[in-house]
């Protein structure tokens, strides 16, 4: 059977959908991760010991990205590298997020998504061990090596909690959620401490290793044994989405957003140091504007589901993001612990609203799945060169003038898109299911 989806108008949600809940909005990957029937954990291994696991897991998911921006001056003075070189450095983990996050799935369904999960925390570990060796090679590698890991739990994870919490699944995203901007904050603001406690730059980023060796410890239960009965899920093939308008707003709105956030994991705390802030006091504050993004991704894609269209909550969150972001820049720093809370609120809105365009303008499970790897791979592929440009501009102007310039003009870029992605519509799009395939195996 073909099902047409056609790109009509929707008065507020679809016919017949319900308001989504948060598990709805940000799982929309799971389909495509596990069978609802696939195996669940081992019998024996109790619900809370899951739910522990899953949350160290994803607190391990945001400090690779986000404790390297906390010694950049120590890693330019000491490495000699050039601004071009710590652009890259800053840019490369965005562009892996995007490139092996599109291969999770196939491999899930290969290997099982708790083997894949427990190998990735591995390399993961490998790699940030690589930068207790402070030279271009190391450290390029780890990069490459802890983005790449990233990018694929980051897509397992949710389908995690949709299938082991099926009763459960808003308030674990929610705990999901947290866990992960948790982790953005320790990689900012513990970074400087560690460096200090270490009397070493490089041990304090190698340091995030240990979490990482520690979460693959104990997610090694909850591996469970292969079965030759397993049924496979049914799969579809969507045609239409890459040449469909909205789902070009909607991708372009999610990863200029997410350009946004880049630009602030990986330049924010220098910006603060350069201004006058001392290294501990600059990390403390962008770890509570990343703490502020928790409430703001609960509370924001609620109230914005209830209304006929987001466009003006994506307006609205944007300037909040952008005015946080300018008074960083320019406010007294005696002020600036106030505008990096409303940085923070802004971009964990806008991330939410993000994800919430993804579920509100497709009209199932199965497009959603794909409209959303399609503004994953795109969108980080785009949000990648925001930390670049900004090294360039800083290096080319000798100033963060033009930072906010830029950080400007992708904000008004991502209201256009936004204004385009935030109306109810659901994207224009074939849905197919294919033929199953019958196969006896004993893997």
């Amino acid at each position: 059977m073909t099902t047409e989806v056609a790109g009509s108008t929707a008065p507020g949600l679809p016919q017949g959908q319900t308001a989504p809940t948060l598990a709805d909005e940000l799982l929309p990957e799971a389909e495509l991760v596990e069978p609802p029937q696939g195996p669940a954990a081992p019998a024996g291994v109790p619900r809370w010991w899951l739910a522990v696991v899953l949350v160290l897991v994803s607190i391990n998911l945001r400090p690779a990205l986000s404790s390297v921006g906390s010694v950049l001056e120590e890693l330019m003075r000491d490495t000699g590298a050039s601004a071009a070189f710590v652009s890259v450095l800053t840019t490369l983990p965005v562009l892996c997020l995007g490139a092996f996050g599109l291969a999770a799935p196939p491999l899930a369904r290969r290997f099982g998504t708790e083997r894949v999960v427990l190998v990735t925390l591995l390399a993961m570990a490998a790699g940030l061990a690589l930068r207790l060796f402070p030279s271009f090679l190391p450290l390029i590698g780890s990069t490459v090596v802890a983005g790449a890991a990233i990018g694929i739990i980051g897509v397992l994870m949710p389908g995690l909690v949709k299938r082991d919490f099926p009763k459960h699944a808003s308030l674990m995203t929610g705990v999901y959620t947290m866990a992960l901007c948790a982790g953005g904050a320790l990689g900012a603001g513990a970074t400087v401490p560690l460096a200090k406690a270490f009397d070493s730059w490089p041990a304090a980023l190698a340091f995030w290793a240990a979490p990482a060796v520690l979460a693959a410890i104990l997610w090694w239960p909850s591996i469970p044994k292969r079965r030759a009965d397993q049924p496979k899920p049914v799969q579809y093939a969507v045609t239409g989405l890459w040449r469909d308008r909205l789902a070009w707003q909607v991708t372009l709105f999610t990863g200029l957003q997410s350009l946004l956030a880049y630009i602030v994991f990986g330049w924010l705390i220098q910006i603060l140091r350069d201004r006058g802030l001392d290294a501990m006091t600059a990390g403390l504050t962008v770890s509570g504007s990343v703490l502020a993004q928790v409430p703001a991704a609960l509370i924001v894609p609620i109230l914005a589901a209830r209304r006929r269209d987001q466009r003006g909550m994506i307006i609205l969150i944007m300037t909040i993001g952008l005015m946080g972001m300018l008074g960083c820049l320019f406010a007294p720093l005696s002020t600036v612990a106030f505008w990096a809370l409303l940085l923070g609120i802004g971009q964990g809105g806008n991330f939410a609203l993000a994800l919430l365009t993804i579920v509100l303008r497709s009209p199932d499970s199965h497009v959603a799945a794909r409209l959303s790897s399609m503004a994953q791979s795109v969108g980080y592929t785009l949000a990648a060169t925001g930390p670049f440009a900004t090294g360039l501009l800083h290096s080319w102007t000798g100033s963060w003038d033009s930072v906010a310039l830029l950080y400007l003009g992708v904000t008004i870029a991502g209201m256009a898109c936004g204004l385009g992605a935030g109306r109810a519509r659901h994207v224009n799009v074939t849905v197919t299911p294919l033929p199953q395939r019958t196969t006896v195996s004993g893997a």
